[in-house]
């Protein structure tokens, strides 16, 4: 367990504190491409690590992210007008771009210069691998954006999805680092109807064990983390897990389907953001992969315009008690909502001085280790690695049978966890 001063450190991500300081050393993920769908679109609303901020496309396809209250009389920018290369403040006609550069200030006099001193607060923005990005760290130690495979491949090859977690994003990558879990709260009560995990988790090994050990390594890119589930008589079922700093998580993948993973973004302290994706490196993912990935049944949730899954905690995730009785373990369905529906249920910010760990949860051990002990080396004057580091990312997570004389770094070849 956690001191409370400790939880505080580990979950506060707004301005000045220590972890959302970290964070704004790294590219953030804030909205998806499909947002801001083409130049001059209207503007969205955006709120990051606790800040209120507006995204743009300009007419170049430029993308701008700026404080959303204009430095005039501080009306918000979500109202503007996207027009001819900045977004114009209607309250009195101030335009900016992407930069928050003030590009015209029709209510003062034409002989004024009071445009090339005023600035909207701007932020660095990106777009790659159908997400936009942003850079919210001090702009002379702005790293490369991280080499995540799933950001390099082709379109075809990938589906992402978003959706509202009403949680601290800490208590959602605990969640999805924890093999554990696995066993019991995405299970089916019958074993011969079509599963959600299929592709993802040989179901006989985690049926007969449900109490693997764990293995932890440090890693330069956070922590790759297996657990070891018996088999056969002389092997062993291993799922290696994958958490990236400071908040992406892989899910063990099995050669020959696609491999999974999340990005759990801090909107504030008590909601993120969930960016889902699945993705193939070799080719482009079949029809009936999409298909699957689409129904809601997977990590990918069924969500509303806003982005809101449509089970969600405001009607008990639509639980169907008599599905709990005789076919599924939680009666909630899809995987994503399952595992929405324990962690939002532990509260907004969970309250670790209140917990009970046990030799299952080794790895949520180690990444509130990592983290917190990224955050105070920082405030000591420390930048974290791993920002630095681009290429470190270029990993993949993995499951497989091996005999239980090998190492399980060493069995996982080279094609599963680390790719060029």
């Amino acid at each position: 367990m956690l001191t409370l001063e400790e939880n505080k450190l580990l979950t506060r991500t707004g301005p000045g504190t220590p972890m959302g300081d970290l964070l704004r050393r790294f590219w953030l993920p804030f909205l998806l491409a499909e947002e801001l769908p083409r130049p001059d679109c209207p503007p969205a609303r955006v709120r990051l690590l606790g800040e209120d901020l507006v995204a743009f496309r300009d007419s170049g396809g430029r993308v701008g992210l700026l404080e959303a209250h204009c430095p005039h009389r501080r009306a918000n920018l979500f109202f503007g007008r996207n027009e001819n290369d900045g977004l114009r403040c209607v309250y009195h006609g101030w335009k900016f771009d992407v930069h928050g550069r003030c590009l015209d200030m029709p209510s003062e006099p034409a002989e004024s210069n009071f445009r090339d001193k005023v600035r909207a607060n701007a932020y660095p923005a990106r777009e790659r691998g159908g997400l936009l990005w942003a850079y919210m760290g001090p702009p002379d130690l702005m790293p490369g954006m991280p080499e995540l495979e799933w950001a390099r491949v082709p379109d075809s090859h990938r589906v992402i999805s978003k959706r509202l977690q009403e949680s601290n994003f800490v208590q959602a990558v605990e969640g999805g680092i924890d093999s554990s879990h696995v066993s019991f709260l995405h299970s089916r009560l019958q074993t011969d109807e079509p599963d959600a995990l299929a592709g993802v988790v040989r179901t006989e090994y985690m049926t007969r064990d449900r109490s693997p050990r764990f293995f932890v390594k440090d890693t330069s890119y956070g922590l790759l983390i297996a657990a070891r589930r018996n088999a056969e008589e002389d092997s062993y079922y291993w799922r290696l897990s994958q958490y990236l700093m400071p908040f992406y998580t892989m899910i063990p993948g099995t050669p020959g389907f696609p491999i999974g993973g999340h990005a759990w973004v801090p909107i504030d302290d008590e909601r993120c953001w969930n960016f889902s994706v699945t993705w193939r490196h070799d080719h482009p993912l079949s029809q009936e992969e999409l298909t699957f990935q689409r129904s809601g049944l997977g990590i990918h949730a069924e969500v509303d315009q806003a982005y809101r899954p449509v089970r969600n905690q405001s009607n008990d995730y639509l639980i169907d008690r008599e599905e709990q009785r005789t076919r599924t373990f939680t009666g909630i369905r899809g995987i994503g909502e399952q595992d929405m529906a324990v962690q939002e249920s532990s509260g907004t910010i969970l309250d670790r001085s209140q917990e009970h760990l046990g030799t299952s949860d080794a790895a949520i051990i180690a990444m509130r280790r990592r983290l917190t002990s990224a955050a105070i080396a920082m405030r000591e004057g420390a930048e974290p690695p791993e920002a630095h580091n681009p290429d470190a990312y270029k990993v993949r997570s993995a499951s497989i049978v091996l005999d239980q004389r090998q190492d399980f770094a060493e069995g996982a070849s080279d094609a599963l966890l680390s790719i060029p």
